[in-house]
């Protein structure tokens, strides 16, 4: 062992360690173990931390998946979820996503949590391998008219429909919305089930992308650094140049004196 480990520098064994995919690491930490050299051990001990940390996230990723099959059970199963509700311009935008059970997609986790970058990632491997997507949007003016709640429903039913399927079990972020006769929902569902996950990134990764370009159709107003909430900038957008025709007039009343709304 010593003569083996003795031929490479112990910058060259910490770059190995450091670099590895998982499934080699554990054996490169047998390889080392004995190594007295100091830039090693904490190569090996930091090797270990990231083993550690990786082997948890997968675990996290795996009972996401378990999860998915408890509840919806052994038929079709769609997740799904929204983004927008709480903006005052822009659609409330709904996904429902079909998964296999394999290939896992590792990293499913809820949207809010991910950063940009890793949402577009992983919003192009659920593509890839859901059974189906489907897509809803709600527009501004046909939530001032429904109202969100009745909005929120017609959203969940028209993005089931879109994925083309008739799911067994429909598993749905948060609490009872009834839009969906086999709708089953988990609090924080986003967080705990695979698809539900998987929805939440799809869904917040298309309408992102929509109002990015709504901010180039509309450029007076911050649309795509804000994506439609209520932002300090996109407060003053408004009440320097009123409402655009994407903008939510039922929920823009306090940024705006009376005869400004319409």
């Amino acid at each position: 062992m010593a003569n083996m480990t003795s031929s490479r520098s112990a910058a060259q064994v910490a770059a190995e360690l450091g670099s590895a995919p998982a499934e080699e690491v554990e054996e490169l930490l047998e390889r080392f173990a004995d190594d007295p050299r100091q830039q090693v051990r904490k190569a090996c001990e930091r090797a270990r931390r990231r083993l550690q940390r990786e082997r948890a996230e997968r675990s996290r990723v795996e009972e996401m998946y378990a999860r998915m099959a408890e509840l919806g059970g052994s038929g079709v199963v769609v997740g799904v979820d929204e983004v927008g509700r709480g903006s005052v311009a822009g659609p409330l935008t709904v996904c429902a996503v079909c998964l296999p059970a394999e290939p896992l997609v590792w990293g499913l986790n809820d949207s809010k949590k991910l950063s940009p970058a890793r949402r577009e990632t992983l919003a192009a491997r659920i593509s890839d391998v859901a059974h189906a997507v489907g897509i809803a949007h709600i527009p501004a003016p046909e939530i001032d008219q429904k109202g969100m709640a009745a909005a929120l429903r017609v959203a969940v039913a028209r993005a089931v429909a879109d994925t083309g399927l008739d799911p067994d079990c429909v598993l749905m972020d948060g609490n009872p919305l009834h839009a969906h006769p086999r709708e089953k929902n988990v609090v924080h569902g986003d967080a705990l089930v695979a698809c539900i996950a998987a929805a939440s990134i799809v869904a917040k990764v298309t309408r992102d992308e929509l109002m990015v370009a709504l901010g180039e159709e509309y450029p007076a107003w911050p649309l795509a650094e804000s994506k439609g909430y209520a932002s300090p900038e996109h407060i003053a957008a408004i009440q320097a140049h009123g409402l655009s025709p994407v903008h939510r007039v039922s929920f823009c009343g306090n940024f705006l004196k009376q005869d400004a709304l319409f």
